[in-house]
């Protein structure tokens, strides 16, 4: 899985200005629209007078995105909605001439250079709608639109993204071999879980990882990996983007949704051993038994159970920096729960554990490669040290 919302080439660059007008939102009956972009305004954003700010999605949501739009202007702060669509984003990168993908992303980076605020909610219904994209196109895009991504950081850009790879469509819940609506169940619940609780919970974990060395992961299914992680800063995506962290800015400024997540990246050439994830999807398929193995900080080998060609096409199309270890991220939201038998996986879900290779620039790291690879693990134990943060797939509250 990619880690969420980091392709900025397909978010501020190719979608079109303005509000679609006659379309009705398809939120289930149980959403209310009104209060979720409140949530997402005052509450995830934070959202002060007379900043400027972005909100991105698709014909789908349109009742959310007026109501967020709404929101922010009673504050006194200035939106501005894009609309993007499957079938937009196909088209920038199959009837667009090749020869575009390399040209200097102008206006995304004004509007990454100008913007206070971006709020973006997921408008993707095909998991596969990539799949017929050559892997050097994307990962041509994708480099181009680094800077976009590297100048809201700099900048400290607030981040909010509705969608953490479990928004609830017919695709994803077919892919995770559940029903749509037990997915937007599972879904708005942990959009709604208890905030307090949740930053109460990721600063414990931080905390226990900002002055730990060694990280190990052990699991039933092979899964043997060591990383140091002395020194390094660790973030937590708790769902609030808090005046601490407008401070900090950088990594900080960043929630996914549903949250919870607490993330630290490696000490350089340390990362050794095997990682495997039972489920993993790429472009819409399921592949089965993912097996990375590491030495030295690097990926060594990339095997499955299952045909991944494709996936070793777009590994093998990305530049230098590609096969560093990236990070590990640890699930802390307790009311997302995977429903048993079924192949969902989360980065949220409260003791689920999540390594990965490439860009790490989103959790404070430095490689801003253009192409990164999560995979996640539900059954694995996660060591500090000699502390234990999570066992068999259980979050500890202590």
């Amino acid at each position: 899985m990619v880690r969420k919302c980091r392709i900025v080439g397909l978010g501020l660059g190719i979608l079109a200005v303005g509000v679609a007008s006659g379309l009705v939102a398809q939120q289930p009956a149980t959403t209310n629209t009104a209060n979720v972009a409140d949530t997402l305004v005052n509450q995830c954003a934070n959202i002060r007078f007379g900043e400027l700010v972005l909100i991105k999605g698709g014909t789908r949501d349109q009742q959310m995105l007026e109501d967020i739009a709404v929101e922010v202007r009673k504050l006194g702060a200035h939106p501005l909605i894009t609309i993007g669509s499957d079938s937009l984003t196909h088209k920038m990168l199959t009837e667009v001439p090749a020869k575009f993908d390399t040209q200097d992303p102008s206006f995304a980076l004004k509007m990454a250079e100008t913007v206070d605020a971006v709020i973006s909610v997921d408008f993707t219904e095909r998991l596969d709608l990539l799949a017929d994209v050559s892997a050097e196109r994307l990962t041509n895009q994708n480099k181009t639109f680094e800077p976009v991504y590297k100048k809201m950081l700099e900048r400290g850009v607030l981040q909010v993204h509705l969608g953490n790879g479990l928004y609830p469509t017919t695709a994803r819940a077919k892919q995770f071999g559940i029903t749509k609506s037990e997915l937007s169940r599972i879904f708005w619940n942990g959009v709604n879980t208890d905030y307090d609780r949740l930053q109460s919970t990721g600063a414990r974990v931080k905390n226990i990882l900002a002055s730990g060395q060694t990280v190990r992961i052990i699991a039933p299914n092979g899964t043997d990996l060591t990383v140091e992680i002395t020194q390094r800063p660790v973030f937590i995506s708790d769902g609030v983007i808090s005046s601490e962290d407008r401070y900090a800015g950088g990594p900080a400024c960043q929630v996914w949704l549903p949250a919870g997540e607490v993330y630290v990246t490696p000490v350089p050439k340390t990362a050794r051993g095997t990682f495997v994830a039972d489920n993993f999807f790429f472009e819409g398929k399921h592949i089965k038994g993912l097996k990375l193995m590491f030495r030295d900080g690097k990926l060594t080998s990339m095997t499955s159970k299952s045909d991944i060609t494709a996936l070793q096409e777009r590994y093998q199309a990305a530049p230098e920096g590609r096969d560093v270890f990236a990070a590990i991220d640890i699930g802390i939201n307790p009311s997302v729960q995977t429903p048993s038998g079924s192949r969902m996986v989360t980065w949220m879900a409260a003791g689920t554990i999540s390594i990965g290779i490439g860009n790490n620039t989103w959790a404070g790291g430095d490689n801003d490669v253009p192409f990164d690879l999560f995979a996640h693990l539900t059954n694995g134990k996660l060591t500090v040290d000699r502390k234990t943060i999570v066992d068999r797939g259980k979050l500890l509250d202590r």
